[in-house]
């Protein structure tokens, strides 16, 4: 990689992942890409070059590759699981031909291309627990359905045409940079903020609804290595189980107790949000990433609560 564009580059991942490359890559052009409603700001806007970039224009998405030498395109523009629940057709635009217009542009243009799925790609029918690599994929939700259609489209193009397609399944993301945006998982990053602010947390999640987790900063690395790693040791491309952590709302309470000990929960189970959660796996079995490019998790769910505490008090003066 040397010169990226990345779609989506405000949102939750895109906007620590421009950092990050930027500060890996400085001799290249790391592109933020934005839609007008969301253009960067502060030192995102100042770090580097950003261009108005909609996933449903491929016109736009042509001019900007043209313009900057692109040769890797992470693709990050999607709704989040609860929001594409109330949003399907928009979902599937954004998600979908949104995509398709990517994969063309990168068909022309000889780019690589990023496009994260998610543990959301599974249904009820896949195993819960040591959720493997291949498995029954039928999720039903649009989120899902976008996620696996994703899978399966990147995988196409790379077959078809030789576009370098490669994607990892992120599980839940937690980050202390940017504010959750209506995903599923968000109560584990909203947990967090209720503590440090001194407020009693109200989980939307019930108690004993396990799920994967992952610190930004591990989520960040894997997008990079990744597109970094040797094709020639690809077994899979699209898409590779990433994992973690796993626990369900008393444990991640629990822990952040042992640091904030008169913190405070209760329960309002939100039946959107909850349904969603039960239909995804409880812990994915990530070897074959950990054994075609060397990945590993350096956060666990102690290191990451010490951290997401230590970064919240300062960004928040508390």
């Amino acid at each position: 990689m040397k010169n990226v564009l990345i779609i989506g580059s405000t949102g939750q991942i895109g906007s620590e992942l421009t950092m990050k490359l930027r500060a890996e890559y400085a001799e290249g052009n790391i592109v933020a890409g934005y839609i007008p409603s969301a253009p960067p700001t502060g030192v995102l806007a100042e770090s580097g070059p950003s261009e108005v970039v909609d996933i449903t224009n491929a016109k736009q998405i042509a001019e900007v590759v043209d313009k900057y030498h692109i040769d890797t395109i992470y693709n990050l523009a999607a709704l989040l699981s609860a929001v594409a629940e109330n949003k399907p057709q928009l979902a599937w635009h954004i998600g979908i031909d949104g995509l398709m217009n990517v994969l063309e542009v990168s068909r022309e243009k000889k780019c690589a291309v990023f496009t994260p799925s998610s543990i959301g790609s599974f249904g009820p029918n896949a195993p819960k627990d040591g959720t493997p690599q291949d498995t029954i994929q039928q999720p039903r939700t649009m989120y899902g359905v976008t996620k696996v259609s994703g899978e399966l489209l990147s995988n196409y193009y790379a077959l078809k045409f030789g576009v370098d397609t490669r994607s990892v399944r992120f599980p839940g993301l937690i980050s202390y940079v940017t504010p959750p945006g209506g995903g599923t998982t968000d109560y584990a990053v909203d947990i967090y903020y209720s503590a440090v602010k001194g407020e009693k947390f109200v989980c939307p999640i019930a108690p004993g609804t396990f799920m994967d987790m992952m610190y930004m900063p591990d989520a960040l690395r894997a997008a990079i290595e990744i597109m970094e790693a040797n094709p020639t040791r690809l077994r899979h491309r699209n898409s590779f189980n990433i994992a973690s952590m796993s626990f369900d709302p008393n444990i991640i309470y629990a822990k952040i107790k042992e640091y904030i000990p008169e913190f405070e929960m209760e329960f309002q189970v939100d039946p959107l949000r909850q349904a969603i959660a039960e239909s995804w796996p409880n812990k994915l079995d990530d070897t074959c990433a950990r054994v075609e490019w060397d990945w590993k998790p350096q956060y666990d769910l102690d290191a990451m609560t010490r951290d997401m505490i230590e970064k919240l008090r300062a960004k928040l003066k508390k």
